[in-house]
């Protein structure tokens, strides 16, 4: 008996250390990355929305991907792509895109063209749900000779570790196979094994969505919140493209984390601009990852002042200190605006609306003036913060972290851009005047509907929500 109580003292110790241990060890190269302000270069803010009419009808404008596919066209030395979801087939409506296929017919078409060409894709294993489904279009860019990263998620770190602790010690070591699936496919169609579903539960994903590449001397890049889904092609997305030092900061970070997720012979590829003095004029300009967008999220909140503004739109909204953070700005006299999407569907299923109805309930007791996007199976899937007014220069965050934990606390690898500019400059009025129209639904289109539409009170779920948070057993 008592040797039976010591092995499971020690298993129990073992298992314990191993949760801490993954959840808390440091991150590899390239992330966590606060990157010098630079002097921002041909900027663009490009933006995915679909609304509705007042007859009811669905309509679409789309930015994002004819840029992304229009800087592919004309690279000539290097493409190196970041996506977190590269999904096909989706559901077939108005306006849906078949924007995975688009994607990998352009890379291949480029490759044709320039066989030269370094082409770089990165991407997360949750597209063969963990190995558990084939994925015939990164074959086909391998047999061109795109070369194509899946992100090793075992050296980041662990959002649930009372799961993954368990899966590292014992199920990692199984593996995965893409034939003789018995299960449904919890994120699309097709079957696939057990140990897909042992490997989703970690929750965790490489949720970048960047791209970099060679433009004539200089380079570009952009940073979005947009995958390359099909089913998602109708989603609310917003984007920034950008060149110059900034890029090249963007690239080391991704470089990184590819050559740590297995890809060898990297060859030689331009590095960061030396470090100088931060630049004496606006606009300035610089590239977050991970836990850094945090830091800077909360900064932003945390010092604006009365006679300023707040505007916020977001996929999900959970993270303690931010929703403290904006009860605490509201108190000062901050004007805060909360566009949320209301939690209906997520990777394809019905939602009980957790976590953004509970956490806007908190808010809006709090008196933060909110309201949810119209969507009708799409997603509000933005991650946008912007203060402006008062007599400051006004900031902007915008990229693929969402405000929650697994977002902002180095756990989910992320990507933003913060941009620092006069009140009247192009980026900053361009989503002043997006907002507005999606907040006061301009000239007969639909984007948002009162808080009340989706108000919930209830204290159940408000509690779920908070201890899915705090575990790390939620995808949000």
């Amino acid at each position: 008996m008592a040797l039976t109580i010591s092995v499971i003292v020690v298993l129990l110790a073992v298992l314990l250390a191993t949760g801490w241990w993954h959840s808390h060890k440091p991150l590899p190269p390239g992330l966590g990355m606060t990157s010098p302000w630079r002097e921002a270069h041909d900027l663009r803010l490009l933006i995915d929305e679909s609304y509705r009419d007042i007859q009811g009808e669905w309509h679409c404008r789309q930015a994002i991907f004819d840029e992304i596919f229009r800087l592919i066209a004309q690279a000539q030395r290097l493409v190196v792509l970041d996506i977190f979801q590269f999904n096909v087939p989706g559901e077939n409506h108005d306006c849906y895109r078949p924007l995975a296929q688009q994607l990998r017919d352009a890379l291949l078409r480029r490759k044709a063209e320039v066989p030269d060409l370094e082409i770089i894709l990165i991407t997360d294993p949750i597209n063969s749900v963990y190995g558990g489904r084939a994925t015939p279009h990164f074959d086909a860019m391998r047999q061109a000779g795109i070369r194509v990263v899946i992100t090793d998620l075992t050296r980041s770190r662990d959002p649930n570790p009372s799961w993954s602790a368990l899966w590292r010690l014992v199920f990692y070591w199984l593996g995965n196979t893409s034939r003789h699936g018995w299960l449904p496919n919890p994120l699309g169609p097709g079957k696939v094994s057990l140990r897909s579903y042992l490997a989703t539960l970690n929750f965790n994903a490489n949720h970048r969505k960047t791209l970099v590449v060679d433009h004539g001397d200089d380079w570009i890049a952009m940073v979005s919140s947009s995958n390359v889904d099909d089913g998602s092609s109708d989603y609310l997305d917003a984007a920034i493209r950008f060149a110059g030092p900034a890029a090249l900061d963007l690239l080391a970070s991704e470089l990184a984390l590819a050559e740590w997720s297995g890809l060898s012979s990297l060859g030689s590829y331009p590095t960061p601009l030396p470090t100088t003095n931060e630049p004496s004029c606006l606009p300035r300009f610089r590239v977050l990852t991970e836990g850094a967008i945090r830091r800077a999220l909360l900064d932003i909140i945390r010092h604006a002042r009365g006679g300023e503004r707040l505007d916020i739109a977001v996929l999900f909204l959970s993270h303690r200190d931010v929703i403290r953070a904006l009860m605490s700005a509201q108190r000062r006299g901050v004007a805060i605006r909360l566009l949320l999407d209301p939690n209906e569907t997520h990777f394809g299923h019905k939602s009980p609306g957790i976590p953004n109805r509970q956490a806007a309930y908190e808010l809006h007791q709090a008196g933060v003036p909110i309201r949810w996007y119209d969507t009708r199976g799409e997603q509000a899937h933005s991650k946008v913060l912007l203060r402006s007014g008062g007599s400051r220069p006004a900031e902007l965050l915008l990229g693929s972290a969402n405000f929650t934990r697994r977002s902002l606390n180095d756990l989910n690898l992320e990507a933003d851009v913060q941009l620092d500019a006069a009140q009247d400059h192009p980026i900053i009025l361009d989503f002043q005047a997006t907002f507005e129209r999606h907040w006061h639904n301009h000239d007969g289109e639909q984007f948002s509907l009162s808080f009340d539409v989706h108000a919930d009170p209830s204290r159940w779920r408000y509690w779920r929500y908070r201890w899915l948070e705090a575990t790390g057993w939620s995808t949000f």
